[in-house]
């Protein structure tokens, strides 16, 4: 009953918000450089939420190319430049908890990321995104990677994408809503405390292929994966993703709304008598952003709903995203206020959620942020978390139930 009553609070307000005068709001750099056209073409307030222009070239595979030289020929067509970006994060985290150590004492985190991205146009019809990182040990200089390849019909863009990705989860093949449906596309730093499908767990490993299609109404993504990295050998009995979503223009707003399912297990090395590497994989999630203004102040919504089933009974294969005994669920809404345009935003976002756990399974979060560009490309983000539920008893809680979170972002 209270996951009901937070999500007739939040649908509400994302109605209120959609009934106010609406205005349109300003790439990696790698895009920005092949197309000619300055980051904020792509991105809505500020990176890496997308606005129209920014969903428009990733639909179409990141093959539309500006003012940059071809280098041309029968069945060739590439910029005459490898474009690529250096992409970092520098953060300070500081929560309240009583050890002397890491977050508890204040942890400078430099750089808590940094990769090299490659990406652009490959051809007439297909495009390429890679994330270089250093690998330790086993892991892969192939961070995550995809390749569309895309056919165009009328109005309709058609796309086959195989991909892999370290922490990207099955969404990485193809998504466009700024809602954390994704990963790596969503508003705030504080991923879990603003989305609902980051806090039940769906960023995990992944490599598979996506079936796209897409136009200006919306998008249908049918993906076979398997949630490892690297090298499978889970034949072609995969897990399977699917999301759905319309993306209509509401009275001046740009709108998603959908729903995405994740559902069967994949087995990877193991045999029937041995089933210690099958892979359930069973969560499902709904979720809804408007981008407009009020005013002359951009404005963006997003809410987001959950759940990872639980454990079956008698079952010796754990579902990756919920290892407890009761479903994973959560809520989510979040407001983003642009009050300084192309510079500064203020927003406010709150979780309700239930780990699935036995006890103690109730774990709230509301989020305070800010940001301020410094340039399109250097972004200052500022967050402040309070926990709440009983999966932080006891008051005060040792491990403490607040985060401070200050970064730096910058792509070059």
């Amino acid at each position: 009953m209270k996951n009901r009553s937070a999500l007739t609070i939040s649908a509400v307000v994302f109605l209120m918000a959609m009934s106010v005068a609406p205005e349109k709001a300003s790439a990696v750099p790698a895009f920005a450089r092949q197309t000619g056209m300055p980051c904020a073409a792509c991105h809505f307030q500020h990176y890496p939420a997308l606005n129209d222009f920014g969903v428009m070239f990733k639909t179409n595979g990141y093959t539309m190319i500006g003012a940059q030289g071809k280098v041309e020929g029968k069945d060739l067509s590439i910029p005459d430049t490898l474009n690529a970006s250096l992409v970092t994060k520098i953060r300070y985290q500081k929560n309240n908890g009583d050890g002397k150590t890491g977050k508890d004492k204040g942890q400078l985190q430099f750089p808590d990321e940094g990769a090299l991205l490659i990406g652009g146009r490959a051809g007439e019809r297909a495009g390429f995104l890679l994330e270089i990182q250093l690998p330790d040990e086993a892991e892969s200089a192939f961070a995550s990677f995809k390749m569309p390849i895309v056919y165009s019909v009328d109005s309709t863009v058609l796309s086959v994408i195989p991909f892999t990705t370290d922490a990207g989860g099955a969404a990485y093949g193809f998504e466009l809503l700024n809602t954390g449906a994704m990963r790596m596309q969503r508003v705030l730093e504080d991923r879990d405390t603003t989305s609902a499908q980051q806090f039940i767990g769906t960023a995990t490993a992944a490599q598979g292929i996506a079936l796209v299609a897409a136009n200006g109404m919306g998008f249908v993504n049918a993906t076979m994966w398997a949630p490892v990295h690297g090298n499978s050998d889970a034949g072609l009995k995969m897990s399977h993703y699917l999301r759905l979503a319309a993306t209509p223009k509401l009275g001046g707003w740009s709108t998603g709304i959908g729903g995405q399912y994740w559902g069967g297990k994949t087995k990877i090395g193991d045999t029937e008598t041995t089933p210690a590497n099958v892979y359930n994989t069973k969560a499902w999630a709904v979720d809804a952003q408007a981008q407009g203004a009020v005013g002359s102040m951009p404005l963006g919504v997003y809410l987001t709903y959950g759940n990872a089933d639980g454990k079956e009974a008698g079952s010796t294969a754990t579902n990756i995203f919920n290892s407890n005994p009761n479903n994973k669920t959560g809520w989510s809404a979040l407001m983003e206020l642009g009050v300084l345009h192309g510079k500064a935003t203020v927003a406010l976002g709150y979780r309700g959620g239930d780990t699935g756990a036995a006890t103690a399974s109730s774990s709230n979060a509301a989020v305070i942020g800010a940001t301020y560009s410094l340039a399109q490309n250097i972004v200052f983000q500022l967050n402040h978390t309070l926990y709440s539920g009983d999966a932080y008893d006891p008051k005060p809680n040792p491990g403490g139930d607040q985060l401070t979170t200050l970064m730096l972002f910058a792509a070059f």
